[in-house]
């Protein structure tokens, strides 16, 4: 029989992200993985990944399976998503939420774009209303007069909303080819997000097939393209490498010349064929395939905003206007003495938000400009400095040469195929002592 667990769905207790991650690796695998398969291919610290295969394994009837070293290994059915999705409510609920999710974003870009046409026209409306009322006024010398326009307010939010795409969700990200007006504002003021959203999961899985594909031993100057390095030529520190042998288990040896080589015994055994590798890997490079940015990690640089040059001059001169309205409509508020119930009172009102929104509509990007340049500064050094680790790596030096060398000497990668199994849960307990003891009489005969 397969995993037995005390009850409930055991993959909905998972992180979304590391169930999901964990799923692909399987699938990539072909249904029939190692731990350091699944961390490797999803970027997975191993527990992660050993209790993420457990969690799947108990709730879709998986089996493990021991080689003749003692290897364990997790099998799965070709349908295991399907059984997996009938029992999680989770998997179930999680559409809807990334629906109402979406639907909730574009809600805010709408409603904050949609603020800035209610703003002006809430603005110069008061003005025209205020200008007309003093007009009419007899005694214009008077101070502290009171005004009643005469407008009813009959205002409805669902009003500013009538554009609105139920359909959002199914769109691509803000771009200044699909993104409407009002969309542009909240992109001027707020910007489109983070651009490296979930770059670090892709920077795990380079790493983790990096060391995978090359025996699960590497020098530290292999894995610098990937990681946070500096710019200096300090070539003795090398603590940059810690978090992966804390993430993947891996420890430092010297090989017989003195270099420090970094092991990661996990990641050497796998149960993917050589033959499926061969499919992945045929006709490209090594560092072609880990992901189109070259051979060493590059981070993405920040937009200011994703609106073409006309859509922002429009944003800012509509911002314009309004501010200035906020400015006149200030000083004329402060002159007069306003009936309450009328249009006039409820503008002067919520006249304190117009002037927070007038006044914010060029505080943050102002700042959020600053802090771009900062952010993107960084960025840009640190990419530096990975490509310049790459280059070396390309024209290696005659020491660097042999202590790749000797890294490759060292190297060990074990494929663990269907023969070497020797007990699977899927058997029977007495085929399996059969078995067992075959294994045995072939051992002593060796």
């Amino acid at each position: 029989s397969g995993i037995k667990t005390g009850g409930g769905v055991e993959t909905d207790k998972l992180p979304s992200g590391v169930r999901d991650r964990a799923m692909k690796a399987i699938d990539s695998c072909g249904g029939r993985v190692t731990i350091g398969d699944v961390a490797s291919k999803a970027g997975l610290k191993l527990n992660e990944a050993e209790k993420a295969l457990q969690a799947i394994a108990a709730d879709t009837g998986g089996f493990l399976e021991v080689s003749d070293e003692g290897d364990v290994l997790y099998a799965f059915s070709r349908d295991y998503r399907s059984k997996l999705a009938g029992k999680s409510f989770k998997m179930k609920l999680e559409p809807l939420l990334e629906k109402s999710k979406a639907a909730a974003e574009y809600l805010i870009r709408v409603s904050f774009g949609t603020t800035l046409i209610v703003s002006i026209v809430l603005v110069y409306t008061t003005i025209i209303a205020l200008l007309t009322s003093r007009s009419d006024e007899d005694n214009r010398g008077r101070r502290g007069r009171s005004y009643n326009s005469g407008f009813n307010m009959f205002f409805r939010p669902s009003d500013l909303f009538w554009y609105w795409d139920p359909y959002y969700y199914r769109r691509r990200q803000p771009s200044s080819d699909n993104m409407n007006f009002v969309e542009s504002v909240f992109s001027f003021v707020f910007g489109d997000g983070d651009p490296n959203q979930g770059i670090e999961e892709d920077r795990w899985k380079l790493i983790g097939e990096y060391i995978s594909s090359n025996g699960g031993v590497v020098a530290a100057e292999e894995l610098a393209p990937y990681l946070d390095v500096s710019l200096s030529e300090e070539t003795d520190d090398e603590s940059y490498i810690l978090p992966v042998l804390l993430r993947f288990d891996g420890h430092p040896e010297v090989d017989d010349e003195g270099n420090i080589l970094y092991y990661f015994p996990s990641l050497q055994r796998s149960a993917l064929s050589e033959r499926s590798r061969r499919k992945e890997y045929v006709g490209k490079r090594w560092t072609d395939w880990v992901g189109g940015v070259n051979n060493f990690f590059k981070e993405k640089t920040w937009q200011f905003s994703k609106t073409a040059n006309t859509e922002r001059a429009m944003v800012v001169g509509l911002g314009v206007v309004n501010l200035l309205g906020v400015i006149i409509l200030n000083s004329m508020l402060k002159e007069v003495a306003v009936t309450p119930g009328g249009f006039i009172s409820f503008v002067s009102q919520i006249f304190p938000l117009l002037q927070i929104y007038a006044a914010s509509f060029f505080a943050i990007p102002i700042f959020r400009w600053f802090f771009l340049v900062k952010t993107n500064t960084e960025i840009e050094k640190r990419n530096r400095a990975r490509e310049k680790r790459a280059l070396a790596l390309e024209r290696p030096e005659l020491s660097l040469r042999r202590k790749l060398l000797s890294a490759r000497d060292m190297a060990q990668r074990t494929i663990i195929s269907q023969d070497r199994i020797i007990y699977s849960t899927q058997q029977d307990v007495s085929d399996q002592d059969i078995e067992a003891r075959d294994w045995d009489q072939r051992f002593r005969e060796l």
